[in-house]
């Protein structure tokens, strides 16, 4: 049996999708995305693209944030908040790399966010300030940097040169999980999604989707040893792999919904329930 006259393929699937319990759509993008990791650990054969990949799309995000400041003169619908824990978490990065390592492509690309994330604040604490709703943005930053410090003296890497650097390492990888729920939650009180928020949103999760498949390949190459490399410290590596699923799951929920707008042919307008 062929479809319905009129109807492609896609509006087909569309339409069998809806028909579904959101659970069974769940596990089947859950089935989609392990697929996905079994397809790029045989296309990609060397794991440092994945991070390189991961830095590349966040800052493509960013630059869709660039087009909406800069060309629709509004920043409603940003989080101040998401882009000051960014901006924190790449400078305490990238400080740790400078000391640690020499300059190399991840510097290259830590510093471009950087200065990336660093305009975007700029731009809505100063010429846009009119169009930011601070009372929608209500994430206290200082619970978050206390939280985040706290954990990091838990769980650090323990054979760095210096123990403090192993400590702002791991402060900065938790601070990165859970930079972007500031912005999630701006889009819950806001009870909206601005089509270039989305999108920007959208790209980050893409981007985490592509770090969380870099530990999940190397953890599967070496047999679980990835997580024993830094003797004495690998507890670090385990609390670091749940912060990257931390901050993939978080955006999961959102891509899901976004792929399904966009596969129906609309735009998410708000944030589900």
């Amino acid at each position: 049996m062929g479809t319905k006259k009129g109807l492609s393929p896609i509006h087909v699937l569309i339409g069998w999708l809806s028909k579904n319990p959101k659970k069974v759509n769940i596990l089947l993008v859950i089935l989609l995305a392990l697929f996905a990791l079994v397809a790029l650990k045989f296309i990609i054969k060397d794991t440092h693209s994945f991070f390189l990949a991961s830095e590349a799309i966040h800052i493509a995000g960013t630059l869709i944030l660039f087009y909406k400041l800069f060309t629709h003169k509004t920043c409603s619908g940003v989080s101040l908040n998401t882009q000051e824990l960014m901006a924190s978490f790449l400078v305490v990065r990238l400080c740790c790399g400078v000391v640690l390592s020499d300059p190399n492509i991840h510097t290259v690309l830590d510093l471009t966010s950087l200065l990336s994330v660093l305009l975007v604040i700029w731009m809505i604490r100063f010429k846009l300030k009119s169009s930011y709703i601070k009372e929608l943005d209500t994430i206290k930053l200082r619970y978050v940097f206390v939280a985040c410090a706290l954990l990091a003296f838990l769980a650090h890497p323990f054979t760095m040169h210096f123990r403090i650097f192993g400590f702002l390492w791991s402060f900065a990888v938790y601070l990165e999980a859970i930079s972007v729920l500031p912005q999630l939650r701006y889009m819950q009180n806001a009870k909206m999604i601005e089509p270039m928020t989305g999108k920007y949103v959208f790209a980050l999760g893409l981007s985490k989707f592509l770090g969380l498949a870099n530990w999940i390949i190397q953890i599967y190459e070496t047999r679980g040893h990835y997580f024993f490399w830094d003797e004495g410290g690998y507890f670090w590596y385990v609390t670091g792999f749940i912060a990257e699923m931390v901050q993939s799951f978080i955006l999961a929920d959102f891509c899901y919904y976004y792929i399904k707008s966009f596969m129906q042919g609309q735009l998410l307008k708000k944030m589900p329930v």
